[in-house]
């Protein structure tokens, strides 16, 4: 046996010294990574651009059935809390310019889009299902992340994660 000298005495010691280093680096929030977006208007986003407000990163396509039940509570709650410093990123994943527009004319959306070939942000958060929801504090750090649907309640709970809380929704008590 590969560890038959080691002293069965330090085995508690030695777990306990593994738990410590394993607990040792979650005590605050990871820092979001490093991006630029463009989107289909033109705006810029970057991180330092969005210092002092709240951002939500939604990752959707087209073809994602959740994503367009979801595009209205998103939609809602970046125009209900923009007063409050909430900006909403909607990037599209790995669908053309063309099937984008010809998707927004027949369902549109009230917040910027942004499609993958103008950020890096899709492989940055590992968006391979969708939708993906990503919400970063005013200080730039990643307060939560949701993957998959969850309807407006949950939506509203990763938001207030990062320090912005909204009016409880007509739904929510329906939600838990």
């Amino acid at each position: 046996m590969l560890y038959s000298h080691f002293p069965r005495r330090l085995l508690p010691s030695v777990i306990l010294l593994a738990a410590i280093c394993a607990f040792a680096g979650t005590s605050g929030k990871e820092p979001a990574p490093r991006f630029n977006a463009r989107t289909t208007e033109g705006e810029k986003f970057s991180n330092d651009s969005i210092k002092g407000k709240i951002v939500l990163l939604e990752f959707w396509t087209t073809w994602c059935k959740f994503c367009v039940d979801e595009a209205p509570f998103v939609d809602k709650l970046g125009h209900e809390l923009a007063d409050k410093g909430l900006v909403v990123l909607a990037i599209n994943v790995g669908e053309s310019k063309k099937t984008v527009k010809k998707y927004l004319d027949l369902h549109p959306r009230n917040c910027k889009i942004v499609l993958m070939e103008d950020t890096n942000l899709a492989a940055m958060y590992q968006a391979t299902v969708y939708p993906i929801y990503v919400v970063i504090d005013r200080d730039g750090n990643v307060a939560g992340t949701q993957r998959g649907a969850g309807g407006e309640p949950a939506l509203r709970r990763l938001i207030a994660s990062a320090g912005l809380d909204s009016p409880d929704s007509p739904d929510d008590s329906d939600s838990d």
